[in-house]
């Protein structure tokens, strides 16, 4: 008996009518905008080098380590002939942002920190997005990326027409603020490419770059990295400088300034996906109450969260400093003595810094 013919490959659509499927099946996976990119980012390159050349980078060395394939999408991935752009929106509904930031003894955690960690839903969604496409034309060759490799996100994002790079050299939209993740597929598809967005609409306006707590960008679209909080309380690994503390205020964990006064954010459209929900309440969490947790504590309210990325020592540093700028009540003060003797030299050393502060104020 004769076996039965094997089914055949599915029919590759042509490419205009597979773009649009590719950007319907993006948003039924809960992405709010996806775009399709070419892998040449021409100035975009010159830019990088500019930047890694001044030294901008601090110690986030990896910015330099992969040469040109940061800038080169076909360089790091051989055989790549597009990159889809998507991007997912992460603002919570509620989440009282410049109210936390005027009460010193509460502990501000940049918004995108507050929930689950993004890269594993959004590499998950990208992988279900390959499966999709896999499924209507066949095996193909392809590459996720979220936050993850040497990717230009935001030059290709801008390439793909999901915005432009601001001032405050993050991707905005007219529709959406900057509110949101982005994600890649590199693919060896040769799609259409959507036309880049071709103007940038920030025009005068220069209150991100008036408002930076750290006067952390050297000019319009050019942020020197060893200034900026985010870099300071999640990338720095040493201690803080101690000229850039007072100015850190109560954020303990990246930093959300230039875009609370961009005005684009207005149109910023709160999540659905629960996973972007704060947890633990760390939306409106006192200073005192997360520097007494101990490494166990830590480790398990962070559980799939951002927040691990710094690590407990450096938690804990970050928080000194925010107890250092925060009102002298008995439990910040209370809070800071019991860290005199902790292990770590990192944090005593930022602690006796902060309790200096309260005696001469």
């Amino acid at each position: 008996m004769s076996a039965a013919p094997a089914s055949p490959p599915p029919l590759r659509p042509d490419p205009d009518a597979l773009a649009q499927s590719i950007k319907v099946w993006g948003r039924e996976l809960g992405f709010q905008q996806v775009g399709i990119a070419g892998v040449v980012l021409g100035e975009h390159e010159a830019h990088l080098q500019r930047w890694l050349d001044a030294g901008y980078q601090g110690e986030m060395e990896y910015m330099a380590a992969h040469g040109s394939k940061r800038s080169r999408p076909d360089e790091l991935v051989p055989g790549t002939l597009r990159v889809v752009s998507l991007r997912m929106d992460y603002l919570p509904g509620d989440t009282r942002m410049t109210q936390v930031l005027g009460e010193p003894e509460k502990a501000y955690v940049s918004r995108y920190a507050l929930g689950r960690d993004y890269h594993k839903l959004i590499r998950k969604r990208l992988q279900q997005l390959a499966e999709r496409i896999q499924t209507a034309i066949g095996p193909f060759g392809y590459r996720a990326f979220v936050d993850s490799a040497p990717v230009l996100e935001k030059a290709i994002a801008e390439q793909a027409g999901l915005g432009w790079i601001g001032k405050n050299t993050l991707v905005l939209n007219r529709k959406a603020g900057s509110f949101f993740f982005l994600g890649e597929l590199f693919v060896d598809i040769p799609l259409p490419v959507d036309p880049p967005h071709g103007s940038e609409h920030c025009g005068r306006c220069s209150a991100c770059l008036d408002t930076c707590p750290t006067a952390a960008f050297v000019s319009p679209y050019v942020l020197d990295a060893r200034r900026c909080i985010s870099y300071l309380t999640i990338e720095l690994k040493g201690p803080i400088p101690e000229e850039l503390r007072p100015l850190i205020g109560n954020r303990v964990f990246g930093c959300d300034d230039c875009q609370l006064v961009c005005p684009w954010n207005r149109f910023a459209t709160p999540t659905g996906q629960g996973d972007f929900q704060p947890r633990h309440g760390l939306d409106n969490a006192e200073l005192a109450a997360l520097f007494r947790w101990d490494e166990t504590e830590f480790l398990s309210r962070t559980e799939g969260s951002p927040l691990r990325r710094a690590g407990y020592e450096r938690w804990l540093r970050n928080l000194a400093v925010g107890l250092g700028n925060a009102p002298s009540t008995i439990a910040v003060l209370e809070a800071l003595a019991s860290r005199r003797e902790h292990p770590s030299a990192l944090v005593r050393e930022h602690v006796e810094w902060a309790l200096a502060r309260h005696r001469r104020g």
